[in-house]
């Protein structure tokens, strides 16, 4: 299956609306398609095309956009790098790729030598190409690589037909709109940035660009851009509310995706009586974002919502038997979604692609409605004399308590138990009282899942993706 370019379609269709805004600029959709042209033309005189790669190392940028489509046009692949990364991590990653070309931010260009400066590109190039080929769903499109929390960062090879299907599924859960704006606080060189992307311009819609997430700048696109949709993690999220001081968003507010682990029920409370909408989710690069999301009629923040429409999840046994309702067990994702590969990695791939299902290695359970409940990466299950203890179960415990702003559980060697939890608390206010937080979990958990120890921390340590690292959580709490 074929399918066009939807920016080229945009403009045939409505070339006078809103496509992209960045940094006090905006391009209606007969703008962009001309700009893409011209970096289409760029690119073909440099010799880029069908197949060929294109790494990228930017932040945020208009430029991006118009890379990301033009060399959709062109049949080609973008590989955008982790704009955090040192240039030691970036290199191999680099090498990996094999690029044809290899862009860069000017301020960034230092870290991958060889690099030639983004923004400026198509800047000589005049005259657009009207060249705008169909592209077959199946044709790669970004290569992504992982975090690498476990390990050597994969690069996960994303299709058209993952990024269409995303956004189409996306829309049947979320619900149509004729004109939506996603505030894209998300970085492009992330699965969600680019979802953010692709999925404004399938729908018609247009992505209101920034290069950072900064609550104020939020609350101002709030109020006065019209944005009716955005995507959050917790902190973000009571960043916002704390900046607006509560105050209710527009009507023109449509909802949230939160992402990134289970939200303190008083936070989803201090968002819905200011009109946010709050939906959480459960999504991986491997499946182009999300997997399954609450439905803005059903949301409670108790789960991650049921897999999107046209999408299934199941949890399975050690032997691969899909469990009944409630079982524990492994988390994998089938459909349209699920990425093609990884980059250069066969026997990785052969791993977590058997059957057309995606092996998450997370671990989760399905309540009756087929609502999704994510427990734990596998790795970091912790396992207290022959019980599961899961990290996100205790966290979402001591979350809800209102003097604590962050919290990690990760497990401890423990001669007498095996493994014991330890808590690190990212206090809100006041200090961390163990016989405090002793009592609070006593009173909402079992006692195998009771944590041996709290110990406040100033901040979560994070990768550059903002995922915490616990391996350097569990070697301070050796040192401890």
């Amino acid at each position: 299956m074929k399918e066009s370019c939807p920016i080229r379609e945009g403009a045939g269709r409505h070339p006078e609306a809103l496509a992209l805004t960045f940094a006090g600029w905006s391009w209606t959709y007969a703008e962009l398609d001309g700009g893409v042209g011209r970096w289409v033309a760029a690119l073909r005189s440099r010799g880029v095309g069908p197949g060929d790669r294109v790494v990228v190392l930017s932040t945020n940028h208009a430029a991006l956009v118009h890379l990301f489509l033009a060399l959709g046009r062109l049949g080609a692949v973008m590989a955008p790098l982790n704009a955090r990364l040192t240039p030691s991590e970036l290199r191999p990653l680099a090498e990996e790729v094999a690029p044809r070309l290899t862009l860069a931010l000017t301020p960034l260009r230092s870290h991958l030598p060889g690099a030639e400066p983004l923004e400026s590109f198509a800047d000589a190039v005049h005259e657009a190409s009207s060249e705008c080929p169909p592209l077959e769903t199946e044709a790669p499109r970004v290569i992504l690589f992982t975090s690498g929390t476990t390990g050597r960062p994969k690069g996960a090879v994303l299709t058209e037909g993952n990024f269409r299907a995303s956004a189409r599924c996306s829309e049947a859960n979320l619900g149509a709109h004729p004109a939506p704006r996603w505030l894209g606080t998300l970085p492009l060189f992330h699965v969600g940035g680019l979802a953010m992307l692709t999925r404004t311009a399938y729908d018609g819609g247009c992505l209101v660009l920034r290069e950072r997430f900064d609550a104020d700048d939020t609350n101002r696109a709030l109020d006065a851009e019209g944005v009716t949709h955005a995507s959050f993690v917790a902190t973000t999220l009571e960043r916002v509310l704390d900046s607006r001081r509560d105050r209710p968003v527009p009507p023109t507010f449509r909802c949230a995706l939160i992402g990134g682990g289970p939200v303190p029920a008083p936070l989803l409370a201090r968002a819905k009586a200011a009109g946010i909408v709050s939906l959480q989710t459960y999504g991986l690069t491997e499946t182009c974002s999300q997997a399954a999301t609450e439905h803005p009629g059903e949301a409670d923040g108790h789960t991650a919502g049921r897999a999107l429409p046209g999408l299934e999840v199941r949890v399975v046994g050690p032997s691969g038997e899909p469990l009944e309702v409630g079982r524990e067990g492994d988390i994998e994702v089938r459909g349209p979604t699920v990425m093609a590969g990884y980059l250069n990695r066969p026997e990785a791939t052969r791993e977590v692609l058997r059957d057309g299902w995606l092996r998450t290695k997370d671990l989760g359970r399905l309540d009756e409605r087929g609502r999704l409940t994510v427990l734990a990466r596998r790795t970091d299950l912790i396992l207290r004399g022959g019980e599961n203890v899961y990290p996100a179960e205790v966290e979402k415990v001591l979350a809800d308590h209102p003097a604590v702003r962050e919290v990690a559980v990760v497990g401890l060697p423990d001669a007498h138990w095996g493994e014991v939890p330890v808590a690190f608390v990212v206090m809100r206010e006041g200090a961390l009282s163990q016989e405090l937080f002793g009592e609070w979990c006593r009173e909402r958990l079992a006692r195998f899942k009771l944590p041996s120890r709290f110990l406040e921390i100033e901040a979560l340590p994070r990768n550059a993706m903002g995922k915490v690292e616990r391996t350097v959580l569990r070697q301070r709490a050796r040192d401890a």
